[in-house]
């Protein structure tokens, strides 16, 4: 195992000298964030990002993430040259030395949140989901305002996009995916990068909008499109552990050893569809974190780690959900769950 950290770049309040300074830390978690997604990044911008990291005494060997395009998953006409320009971006992460690409395949939405400042009893605020009041807004009205979402849509960009997923049911996004994958991981095997998909985030879909990341019978079907090694998953269990159908002890055993990365946070279940993130130990929240560390290492889990979204304490701002305080009590929280474990485990 590798403890990473998320960083955004120079203009992230959490530093790499104070990323270094977190115990167990071995590398971060970026990527070239001034490209629109479906463009090739630049070997000059992915180098620079290795090179900062390598000065401050860490590595880059994660990328989180390669943006997937919607046209991608929408398989449409302009699909074959945009998935071309992710199969470049593969292998010139992995001429630099990246070992691992999270990424996602949710239809316009990535993670959605209902607030983003969730007051908590101890003082801290956090994010949290509510169902009621996500669904009570209509994109197509113009009324969405969510935490989490990409904002440069424009209100007729959206409309449109939303309308064209309404010719895509569930199937089809499965048969999208699987044209994208069999064209990628071949790429990635030949360039020595293990994909990971991410879950979808919260596991439902919303807006009439279909979403497939989302539980065990689903995963195992993912990882069976492309039977290799390389074509992997992202182990979130924040988004995962939102449904209470989700064993994420019993799927952290069962797909260990395809599991490249692994998000690692606690969640509070307060309701049906409707949550709030929490401290990272499992006393905290509805998560076993001990169980989901041990069935990952008892089955042979050997890859990336990184400490997922924190609360905001002790008065800190930034970036909601990546702060530096908490994700680092996190970190180190984690670190000894493996460090128990793999100890136990030897005697």
């Amino acid at each position: 195992m590798k403890m990473t950290f998320r960083w955004y770049g120079a203009d992230d309040p959490v530093t790499l000298e104070k990323i270094r300074q977190i115990p167990t830390m071995s590398g971060i978690v970026s990527a070239v964030y001034d490209v629109k997604p479906g463009g090739v990044w630049s070997e000059e911008s992915i180098l620079r990002i290795k090179k900062q990291a390598e000065d401050a005494g860490l590595e880059f060997e994660v990328v989180e993430s390669v943006p997937v395009p919607e046209d991608i998953k929408l398989g449409n006409e302009k699909a074959p040259q945009l998935i071309e320009n992710y199969c470049e971006n593969v292998r010139r992460l992995g001429k630099a030395g990246v070992k691992c690409i999270c990424y996602n395949f949710m239809p316009v939405f990535d993670w959605l949140r209902s607030e983003l400042e969730h007051q908590q009893p101890d003082g801290a605020n956090a994010l949290a989901y509510d169902e009621e009041t996500v669904l009570a807004m209509d994109p197509l009205k113009g009324d969405l305002a969510l935490p989490g979402w990409d904002a440069s849509y424009t209100k007729e960009g959206l409309k449109e996009l939303l309308n064209a997923y309404s010719k895509i049911d569930e199937e089809q996004l499965w048969k999208n995916l699987e044209t994208f994958l069999k064209a990628v991981i071949p790429v990635a095997k030949e360039a020595g990068v293990n994909m990971a998909i991410h879950p979808d985030d919260p596991p439902w879909g919303m807006f009439g909008l279909p979403r497939i990341i989302t539980c065990e019978k689903n995963l195992r079907r993912f990882l069976d499109l492309v039977p290799e090694k390389n074509n992997g998953l992202t182990f979130c269990t924040g988004s995962l552990g939102a449904s209470k159908d989700n064993d994420l002890v019993k799927m952290a055993g069962e797909f260990a050893d395809r599991i490249h990365f692994a998000h690692l946070r606690n969640i509070k279940i307060t309701g049906d569809r409707q949550f709030q993130e929490v401290g990272h130990p499992t006393d905290c929240g509805s998560l076993d974190m001990y169980g989901i560390v041990k069935a990952l290492v008892t089955n042979g889990f050997e890859g990336y780690v990184r400490p997922d979204h924190g609360r905001m304490i002790w008065g800190e701002k930034g970036r909601y959900g990546y702060g530096l305080f908490d994700r680092a009590l996190g970190a180190t929280y984690l670190a000894g769950l493996f460090e128990a474990v793999e100890k136990d485990l030897a005697k």
